[in-house]
């Protein structure tokens, strides 16, 4: 009995190449339908459509070809069983060795702007991945290919022993149910964002399914410790270029991300130097050689080994003075040749391009936790300075306004509890996740006096509310003049009134910025 191979794919990389060895060199007759089938012809290769296998013609414009038994039991048929057999041989059901089925393409249809509804439902597959899923659960006798990558591996396993094309083919059919799974869950995220009606958390965002999938990006040396396995998954790479290397590790992609959220805070030549995802120094200025004096001005120290990111070209001038200290990692919109030629010679060091946008408009976040996951939106809120309240008796002046909306953005980005010391456009001292605010303060203040950075008429900016006026009188003690805060807090009178027996000026924002 001829061996049957059924062909029908959206993708014809590789297609005819594959289909000539099949016909060729291993003695296949073909089987296909519309663009395939009429390709394999041209091609002059012997192929048959499913309509004249299966004795039904094609109906609904294509929506129904496939779907036939002649098609189905020929997939489904154990071999080793003589009644499946029997059946096959009694209803005319030739039995079908290998299929080559790729989807419509739903996910690149759905992605593209102003795609109409009518469209993206055309581009759902039934047919190939009911034949994917019939020829997958069949693995022991049917092999399938859904990714034309594979087709070189086939034909190598053909020509070899049978428990290696064995091998092969649960492969495959774990391929293949990965890739419907993938396909799925793509289709219901796209029928979600479209959900219309009194359902809120849908059309949020938050279905009562949580239907995600991402295709494995690369595997990591380890995760944050030595000791522990980890990958990156999804579409990290399609928003960053790595100029030069090493391979990038968990904690750099942390860090690169945070980084990211922190610089887009900003319109202004701005550096910021992060550490363990959080901000030791930024600062924003004329130009970003006047930025990074005073970023690196803030801590001096802690940078070793940090993260650097700009939102302007880095050119030689600034990469000369970057260039003198460790550091793992830089991002920029783009770097001049100078600045790659001076940075050529760290080879370890990792340079990365930010490409134009992260879609972080688009982005929820998602933590793991006992028995399932947290999933929230991204915290995009900053507020403008017209919805903020005075609550003190002194108005800020035009220069600590200004400085309390730069620490203010910069304070949503440092761990909680979150206290960070700036004037003008930089910081000055950054306090980050210590279990009391006031501890944070105390640090804040520490590193500002360690780099040897006068506080005297600074501001400060706390990401959450003050509970109690310790955290604020310390402040004043260090120099502070104005304060930024989200407010709400049982003893808000108290800390008010100890920030007007200081002279201080102090905002609430009504906007609170945890961050676990």
């Amino acid at each position: 009995m001829a061996k049957l191979a059924l062909l029908s794919v959206s993708d014809k990389t590789g297609l005819l190449e594959f289909a000539t060895a099949l016909v060729r060199q291993h003695g296949y007759t073909l089987l296909s339908t519309g663009g395939t089938a009429k390709l394999l012809a041209d091609a002059k290769l012997p192929v048959t459509e499913v309509s004249q296998h299966t004795g039904f013609p094609e109906i609904m414009e294509g929506r129904v070809k496939t779907l036939h038994p002649k098609i189905h039991g020929g997939l489904l048929c154990r071999r080793d069983k003589a009644s499946h057999l029997e059946e096959a041989r009694r209803n005319g059901i030739e039995l079908i060795d290998l299929v080559v089925v790729n989807l419509y393409p739903f996910e690149q249809t759905v992605a593209k702007p102003g795609v109409h509804f009518e469209d993206a439902i055309e581009n759902i597959d039934i047919g190939g991945p009911s034949m994917l899923r019939s020829a997958a659960k069949n693995h022991e006798s049917v092999s399938v290919v859904c990714d034309p990558a594979d087709y070189p591996g086939v034909l190598t396993a053909m020509a070899g022993p049978a428990e290696g094309l064995l091998a092969l083919r649960r492969h495959l059919a774990l391929k293949v149910f990965q890739r419907t799974s993938t396909y799925d869950a793509a289709i219901a995220r796209y029928l979600e964002a479209q959900a219309a009606g009194p359902d809120l958390q849908a059309l949020a965002g938050f279905p009562e399914t949580l239907n995600h999938s991402w295709k494995k990006a690369q595997s990591l040396r380890y995760g944050e410790n030595p000791h522990q396995q980890a990958a990156l998954y999804g579409t990290f790479h399609e928003h960053y270029e790595q100029l030069q290397g090493k391979e990038l590790s968990y904690n750099n992609i942390l860090d690169i991300t945070s980084a990211t959220y922190l610089i887009g805070e900003f319109e202004r030549p701005t550096v910021a130097i992060l550490k363990h995802t959080n901000p030791c120094g930024a600062a924003s200025a004329d130009t970003l050689e006047a930025a990074w004096e005073a970023a690196y001005a803030t801590d001096q120290q802690a940078p070793f080994g940090g993260i650097i990111i700009v939102n302007r070209t880095l050119g030689g001038e600034l990469a000369k003075t970057i260039a003198e200290i460790f550091t793992e990692v830089i991002i920029a919109p783009a770097f001049s040749p100078e600045a790659r030629e001076i940075f050529a010679k760290k080879k370890n060091l990792r340079l990365m391009i930010a490409k134009d946008g992260i879609g972080a408009d688009a982005l929820q976040e998602i933590r793991s936790v006992v028995g399932g996951v947290l999933v929230q939106d991204r915290n995009r809120k900053v507020g403008t300075l017209a919805e903020f309240k005075v609550v003190t008796k002194r108005q800020p002046t035009a220069e600590e306004w200004a400085a309390l909306f730069f620490v203010w953005k910069i304070c949503k980005h440092v761990k909680s509890n979150a206290i960070v010391y700036g004037r003008g456009e930089q910081t000055l001292g950054v306090g980050a996740g210590q279990m009391a605010r006031v501890d944070s303060s105390r640090i804040a203040v520490w590193k500002a006096g360690e780099a040897k950075l006068d506080l005297k008429g600074s501001v400060v900016a706390s990401e959450a509310l003050f509970p109690f006026p310790d955290g604020l009188i310390a402040a004043a003690d260090a120099g502070a003049t104005a304060a930024i805060q989200p407010g709400g807090a049982i003893r808000d009178e108290e800390v008010i009134k100890a920030a007007d027996e200081r002279g201080m000026a102090m905002v609430f924002t009504g906007i609170r910025h945890f961050k676990h």
